[in-house]
């Protein structure tokens, strides 16, 4: 007794529209086919069927895979994801029917089979139980470029491509972080994709390209089209900057951007400090937070000594007095013992009152540092650093004493370094006349970056000659607990309800 062999499953990916777009190995899958299938709204055309039309034979068996729902409401129990899975399912089954008897099933697909295709729902049910084969498509976004005839991304730069059915925040914080980016599924979402364009800076550069190689094509500034008139079947592109500036978002002048790059490197990076830093003409700050922002072509880049705060702001604000977009970049937060300080006290002469100043935050190292350990800042706490560089000892020990007597948890900046060793001892030796040698102390070092270690101790223990340039100190407050996890981790935390209360 024989059996019939099983068929094999095509995704065959048709490109942009342009028939003439489609590969060689796509027009000869659907030359060997026994069956075709396409996706169709319930009005019966097909996209997928009108590129491929001049190479279907009248004998090929059609499939067309209708959906029950597009983008109306339904009345199935399990509303719209429910009648699509059902669709879905139904479909694999139609197409498994084909394979069982043998038959070889193409699927046409739009674009790329894999690229947000309809395609991939059958791949996901039929793929593991059928010999397959994926051939892949144009896509629209390289349709797209192509006809707006705009680099889309170059050497370094990141590609991000969005649906255009996210929300509007998500949008904006996505556009605002990358370099270059196209968002599909326009149609109804146009709006707010414009939206999400101008509130991230990026709609001056965003262009915009509406059924790219088909009948009915139309590109043009994306600002300037009409929200009415925008089909499905139109993306928005933000092209590559490099070698091309032109249409820069910002102000028309220069500015100073006071960036906040966090504890570490681009993984604490805020969206909008990105947009900053890949929009600057000019880069300034301590070398090694300038080491953290990558290289980008044509922007110049002035690195320095960490102890020149008032010579950098100043020349940051004299470039951007002529017309220079400056990010001056900060650790941390640039304005917990950083550069936003520097910058406005420069700022507020007279001969830069003019001069656009913008201070934007980052993670401070208490926060980071408190968040490796639990949360030993949960409740109200004082910062202050220890550095007696800018301001005498003894109001550093003045408020050290202030801050224990108020029961409040520190978080202590600049603890020590090469050239100052002696102040964590005897801020230890203060604080310990106030508070119990059992006091939970966290000792955060390198947090976010490659040497990070955390520990939790207690203020009777804690050893000065172990802290340095790269260490915040969290002292505990009465109230603030140690507990030991399960796996043996030591967490501080701190309670937000005084026993009081």
């Amino acid at each position: 007794m024989s059996t019939t062999a099983k068929g094999r499953l095509y995704g065959v990916g048709l490109g942009p529209g342009d028939p003439s777009l489609m590969t060689l190995r796509a027009v000869q899958v659907i030359a060997g086919a026994d069956v075709v299938a396409y996706h169709s709204a319930r009005h019966g055309r097909s996209i997928a069927r009108s590129i491929a039309q001049e190479h279907l034979r009248a004998d090929h068996i059609e499939e067309p895979l209708v959906y029950p729902v597009t983008t109306e409401t339904t009345d199935h129990p399990g509303g719209y994801q429910g009648a699509m899975e059902e669709f879905y399912e139904a479909s694999a089954a139609r197409l498994a029917a084909h394979l069982d008897a043998g038959r070889t099933v193409a699927v046409l697909a739009e674009g790329d089979p894999l690229f947000y295709g309809s395609y991939m729902h059958m791949h996901k049910r039929l793929a593991d139980r059928y010999p397959t084969e994926v051939i892949p498509g144009v896509t629209s976004v390289s349709a797209a470029a192509a006809r707006l005839q705009t680099p889309l991304v170059e050497g370094e730069e990141v590609l991000t491509i969005l649906p255009g059915t996210l929300p509007q925040e998500e949008l904006t914080a996505r556009l605002a972080a990358t370099d270059s980016a196209v968002v599909m599924k326009l149609g109804r979402t146009f709006p707010a994709v414009r939206q999400a364009m101008a509130d991230s800076g990026r709609l001056a550069e965003a262009r915009y390209a509406e059924r790219a190689t088909m009948a009915g094509e139309r590109t043009g500034l994306l600002a300037d089209t009409d929200p009415e008139s925008v089909p499905y079947f139109a993306v928005a592109v933000v092209p590559s900057r490099v070698g091309n500036p032109g249409g820069r978002p910002g102000p028309a002048g220069g500015e100073v951007v006071v960036a906040g790059t966090g504890p570490a490197g681009p993984l604490w990076l805020t969206p909008e400090t990105k947009r900053a830093l890949a929009d600057a003409d000019v880069l300034i700050g301590y070398t090694t937070y300038l080491d953290r922002v990558p290289v980008r072509p044509g922007q110049i880049r002035h690195g320095s000594d960490n102890k020149v705060e008032s010579e950098r702001a100043e020349f940051a604000l004299d470039l951007a007095r002529r017309g220079k977009r400056v990010a001056v970049v900060s650790g941390g937060d640039p304005g917990v013992f950083a550069m936003a300080t520097a910058v406005l006290e420069v700022a507020a002469q007279d001969a830069y009152k003019d001069v656009p100043v913008r201070v934007l935050p980052g993670v401070t190292a208490a926060n980071a540092a408190a968040a490796a350990a639990g949360a030993p800042l949960g409740h109200d706490y004082a910062t202050i650093s220890l550095s007696d560089r800018l301001k005498p000892w003894e109001v550093i020990a003045e408020r050290l004493r202030a801050a224990s007597a108020a029961d409040l948890v520190l978080a202590l900046y600049n603890p020590g370094s090469r050239s100052r060793t002696w102040q964590v001892a005897q801020a230890r030796d203060l604080l310990l006349e106030l508070r119990g040698a059992d006091t939970p102390v966290v000792v955060a070092r390198d947090v976010g970056g490659p040497e990070q270690r955390v520990r939790v101790l207690t203020l009777g223990t804690l050893e000065p000659s172990e802290v340095d340039m790269r260490t915040i100190l969290l002292i505990g407050s009465s109230q603030t607990r140690v507990t030991e996890r399960g796996d043996g981790t030591r967490i501080a935390w701190t309670p937000r309800r005084y026993p009081e209360s």
